[in-house]
Parts: structure tokens; sequence; C-alpha cells
């Protein structure tokens, strides 16, 4: 396919991430107007985010599994049609119970088109150029939480916060005309992407680990960030979001730097960054009384979660034992487990030892996470060799490699 063909794709797909993510967080800055609107309170509205992310946690695996060999561009536009349709849905609904099977048939969509968008962005052009082509899908989710949200909740409390999830699926039709129009047909196991390039079981869980421990550490601290820049560091709340904007705006740098390394030197990348953000959440713990170093380093924190993101991205595409589409479902379940759990660490640290308590929790979790990506080195034999690992539940069914089908694998020592 032509170049200008390409890079349109990418766009579409990046546009993808971006709707996203702008649709899983929205309620969060809309919680207020939306309980208000339904007349119940606010915690179950806060239900809405709770179920979208138990579904993308438990479906991305066997939902990728069950489309493994529908064709990419179809099942991209049949996903980011669902999407349109079930926030469509979410609009239209005046109860909280048809609200929660919207926002879950959102989810469930959001599940399959993580775990294909990866793969399928990095197959339109040359392998030497994976790095930056991930990086470019994962800024839209970067530029969702930097601007989108708080787009979407500046709109919802002047307009209405159903005016908010129209917009967004208005732009989500006219992200799927893009992807349906540009994007090629391939097989999901045709091209340099859709296997990992150098296949390690083992290098793999072990990105899956990091993933969990470094999510869970991030996390746990910006879940409570405005706590901390009001309580600690003497913030009036209406600086709040200026502060948040500056994360934003850091975490769209995070994103371009991290797409010029990631391919030369993955798992140094990976080990540098997760030290990075270890770093920022120690100062924060140590530094946050003094106001200038806490906005610096909470815009730090925003680089490095984002390029943690993209790192993560490229690297899954690099140590996958097996499909990348399967491997990437496991990561964002990974993902998704550390949103869950850190935000509980946070919440159970909170009342007894203050908001300080949770980002000395993240930096905890980030080091941890950091001895595992330099753990990486000492793991021996070679990095492209598979001959290990025989059973992956991971090679795909492919028709014409005479493989044992995905679903029937029951023993294996990978996934993700």
């Amino acid at each position: 396919m032509g170049h200008g063909r390409a890079v349109g794709a990418l766009i579409g797909l990046s546009g993808g991430t971006f709707l996203y993510t702008t649709a899983e967080a929205l309620p969060i800055g809309l919680l207020l107007p939306m309980a208000a609107d339904l007349a119940v309170p606010p915690s179950r509205v806060g239900m809405l985010v709770t179920a979208y992310g138990a579904v993308v946690m438990v479906a991305s695996v066997p939902l990728t599994a069950l489309v493994r060999r529908v064709p990419r561009r179809r099942l991209l536009s049949v996903m980011l049609a669902g999407f349109v349709v079930s926030t469509v849905v979410t609009v239209l609904a005046d109860t909280l119970a048809l609200m929660l099977a919207a926002r879950m048939a959102t989810a469930a969509t959001h599940a399959v088109f993580w775990a294909v968008v990866v793969p399928a962005a990095a197959d339109l052009f040359p392998p030497g150029l994976r790095g930056r082509v991930v990086a470019v899908v994962f800024a839209g989710g970067t530029v969702a939480l930097a601007l989108g949200v708080p787009a979407g909740t500046w709109l919802g409390e002047r307009a209405g916060w159903r005016a908010a999830f129209l917009a967004v699926a208005g732009v989500g039709a006219t992200v799927l005309v893009v992807v349906a129009s540009l994007l090629p047909s391939t097989r999901p196991d045709e091209g340099h992407a859709a296997r990992g390039a150098t296949p390690d079981a083992r290098r793999f869980w072990l990105l899956v680990a990091v993933a969990v421990l470094t999510v869970a550490g991030a996390i746990a601290a910006y879940t409570y960030v405005a706590l901390f820049v009001t309580e600690v560091s003497g913030f009036a709340a209406s600086s709040v979001g200026a502060i948040l904007l500056a994360r934003g705006i850091a975490s769209v740098l995070g994103i371009l730097a991290v797409g010029a390394v990631v391919d030369r030197a993955p798992w140094l990348a990976l080990a540098a960054i997760v030290a990075l953000q270890s770093v920022a959440l120690l100062g924060l713990y140590a530094f946050g009384r003094q106001p200038a170093v806490a906005v610096g380093l909470i815009a730090v924190t925003g680089l490095a979660f984002a390029a943690f993101t993209a790192a993560l991205g490229g690297l899954v595409l690099q140590v996958a034992p097996g499909r990348s589409d399967l491997a990437g479902a496991t990561v964002s379940a990974a993902v998704n487990v550390g949103i869950t759990g850190g935000a509980f660490l946070g919440g159970l640290a909170l009342p007894g030892h203050g908001v300080r308590s949770t980002v000395l929790i993240g930096a905890l979790l980030g080091l941890a996470a950091l001895a595992l990506a330099l753990g990486e080195r000492f793991l021996s034999g070679s990095e492209g060799s598979t001959s290990r690992f025989p059973s992956s539940r991971f090679q795909g069914s492919g028709e014409s490699s005479g493989r044992t089908p995905l679903i029937s694998r029951t023993r294996s020592t990978e996934g993700r």
C-alpha cells in the first residue's frame, strides 16, 4: 500500500486509542452530573468505571482468541462500529442498569481493539520503524488523557454529560470511516508483526509482571494526585486542572521521546523509564511539600508512564511467544490488573497513613518492577529460540500451517 494510505490508516488507529481512553475515563470527570441526572449516588456511577475495567481485564484473551481468524480491517471496523452504537446507547439510557450494559459492551470492543491495534499498525510499515509506529498508536491514548477527557468534562459540565458522550460517538464514527477505508484487509496471521520477532516465553512473562507492578505503582499515586497537591503541596483545588494539564503535556513528550530509542535498546529503555518513574515518586514523597518541585515531579511521572506504555507495546511485538494479538490481549489484561490493584492499594493506605503513603507505595512497586526489568539480562538462552516452549498457547491456528488450534492447547507456559 502507498505511504500516504499507510499514514492515514495509522492516524485512524491512533484515533481509536484516543476514543477508547476518553470513553473509559470520561465518567470520572462527569461523575456528579451523571449521578444527579440518574438520581443515584455518585458511588453507583463509579461502577461504570469499575465494571468497564473488569470486562477488559477478564475478556481480553478469550475474546481475542475467539476472533483470531477475522481479517484486521473487518475486525477493527466492527469493534469501532460497536463502540459507536454502545456509546449512543449510553447517551440514550435513562437507567443506570441500561447504561451499565452499554458500558460493558463498549469495554468488550475495547478488549479486542487494544489487542489487535498494535500489530495492525506495525504491519503498515517496515520492521525498522516499529517503535515509532507503536509510539504513534499509544500517543492517541496519551492525548486522550491530556486533552480528550478534560475537553469532554468541560463540554459535559456546560451542555450536559450526554452531549459529551454524543461528541465521543461522533468522533468514533469518523475514525470508523478512516479505518474501514484505509486499513488493508490482511489476514491476522500475515505480516511481520503477526508473531513475536524474537519469541521468548520467559521474557514475555517477565514483561507481564513488570507491566502489572509499574502500572500499579503509577495508578496508586495518580488516583489521589488531587489530594496530594492540595493537602501536601498546598495548592488550591482550582489549580489541580492546570497541574494535570502539565502532566498531560509531559506525557506527550514521553511518547515522542521513547519512539526514537525503543527500537535500538528496548529492555534498557524500559528499565530506564521504570527507574525514572520510581525516582520521581520517591522525590514526591520526600519533597512534595515544595510546590514547584511537586509540579515538576508530577509532570515527570506522566512522562515516564506514557513512555512506559509505548515501550511495553514495542516489547510485546519482540518477545511474544506466539501470536502477537493474543500476547497483546494478555498485556492489556495485565495493565488493567495493575490499574485495579494500584487504586485499591492506594485507597487502602490513604485513611491510616495519609496521601503521602500513596506515592511511597507507587515508588516501591516501581522499584520491584525495576528489579525484574534489570533481571532480564540474566535470562539464559537465545531470544530468538522457541524450542524450549513447544506448547505455547499463543501459537495460532493458521489454516495453512497445520498447527493445533489455539483453543485446544490446554497446557501452556506462555500467556499474556
